[in-house]
């Protein structure tokens, strides 16, 4: 049987985090990496741009084809984990082979939802998530006139956007009564929705699918209002949910995602979890729940592989964000969304300029710290907006200028703008 002194279960950003943290700490030590896919490491966010055309494929790969190799690690590919013996230290693979380990890292990500509809099993319906998806709604795409996606979120809609530019009729269908619902509030759904609309996109929104026709493939779908609509080819994006299965069944707590410390441990000794698969410290609300995001991902595999190897380390800056863009509007929301349905218990301060589509938004708490923002059109210094909110800065003292597009470090107060700026400059150098 073989073993390793670190074993990782995923093979994407936060294996990759974990990877370089790893060896930047030892040389020596033996890691092995369980993959389910047999391709190389990529990124599931440049789908969008492989299948516009803006990127080759060889550009989708998050690390050289060499990364393994060089880091010293064994890649176990087109490998699934099918269950853990936290008592032997054991992981079982499909095949029935086992693997040996010292400190294990479940870095599974995620699967796309799927709803209880007959038909979701054709040939010519596909999530927006993995590199097979990718291959097969590429083959598709030349003979396809008609596309129909299931959902107008934020995986949704950059699929729409996609197939829209490479020349199909694209119909978006959300049972929510806009798109982005769950993440932005209703002026930048109205914002995007225009955007969609005036480049030829058909939004149904209270609308979903109520039958498809069609036999190995999908034909046309009928909608719950009885609307019918040629479809060549369905794109299912209605989300992404934790894949926590082999922790169930197990010690390690699961809760939506699996349950990690600031430490990124799970409840068992000597196993972590980051990505899309773990339950993270949400530095805005305080709470334990799901962040689905890159950085994320990434952040929480290099802080996982420092107390891995005996290091503490700890994740201070896991927070809910979205940076988006759909045709020529750009879009960065952050912390809480607070709509008008719920905006009564925080103090809002907005500025929206329809004619030019931008629009900001900030949601400020009790003690005046920043809770959660929307940038629309323009989109600069975001990253100071959010060393604002993760610092919990009151900015009741300069709120209005928060407003301002160009609004910059040179905006704050100098007092306080050397607070923030002291611990990342050093003799003057960024």
């Amino acid at each position: 049987m073989k073993k390793f002194d670190y074993l990782i279960i995923g093979n994407s950003a936060g294996a990759v985090g974990c990877i370089e943290g790893l060896r930047s700490i030892s040389k020596q030590s033996s890691i092995g990496l369980i993959a389910e896919e047999e391709h190389h490491v990529y990124s599931r966010a440049l789908i969008p741009y492989y299948l516009s055309g803006a990127i080759g494929r060889d550009q989708m790969y998050y690390r050289p084809v060499n990364f393994y190799q060089n880091a010293g690690v064994t890649l176990l590919g087109g490998q699934k984990a099918t269950a853990l013996d936290l008592e032997r230290k054991e992981v079982e693979l499909a095949g029935g082979d086992k693997i040996g380990y010292g400190k294990l890292l479940l870095a599974t990500g995620g699967k796309p939802i799927y709803p209880p509809m007959d038909g979701l099993d054709k040939k010519n319906v596909f999530s927006f998530h993995s590199f097979n998806d990718l291959l097969g709604i590429e083959k598709l795409l030349t003979q396809s006139k008609n596309a129909v996606v299931l959902g107008g979120g934020v995986i949704g809609l950059m699929a729409a956007e996609v197939l829209k530019k490479r020349g199909l009729a694209v119909w978006v269908l959300e049972l929510a009564d806009r798109v982005l619902a769950p993440v932005v509030d209703e002026t930048t759904s109205g914002i995007i929705e225009a955007t969609l609309r005036k480049a030829g996109v058909e939004l149904c929104t209270n609308n979903t699918i109520a039958q498809i026709q069609g036999g190995e493939l999908v034909e046309s779908i009928t909608l719950k209002d009885g609307t019918v609509i040629p479809c060549d080819l369905l794109i299912v994006g209605i989300g992404v949910r934790p894949r926590t299965e082999l922790a169930e069944g197990t010690a390690i707590k699961v809760d939506r995602g699996i349950l990690v410390d600031r430490q990124m441990q799970t409840s068992v000794p000597d196993v972590y979890s980051c990505g899309d698969c773990a339950s993270i410290y949400n530095f805005v609300t305080g709470q334990t729940q799901p962040l689905p995001l890159w950085p994320n991902a990434y952040l929480g595999g290099r802080i996982a592989a420092f107390n891995m190897a005996g290091i503490k380390r700890q994740l201070v800056a896991g927070a809910s964000m979205n940076a988006m863009h759909f045709l020529n509007v750009n879009l960065i929301n952050a912390g809480v969304n607070v709509t008008d349905q719920n905006s009564d218990q925080w103090h809002i301060i907005s500025k929206l300029e329809p004619d030019n589509q931008v629009y900001r938004k900030f949601i400020l708490g009790k003690h005046g710290a920043i809770n959660g923002f929307v940038l629309v059109g323009q989109i600069k210094r975001a990253g100071i907006l959010l060393n604002l909110m993760r610092k919990k800065v009151d900015v009741r003292g300069f709120q209005d200028r928060l407003l301002d597009e160009n609004f910059g470090y040179g905006s704050i107060p100098d007092e306080l703008r050397w607070q923030l700026l002291k611990d990342e400059v050093i003799l003057g150098v960024m």
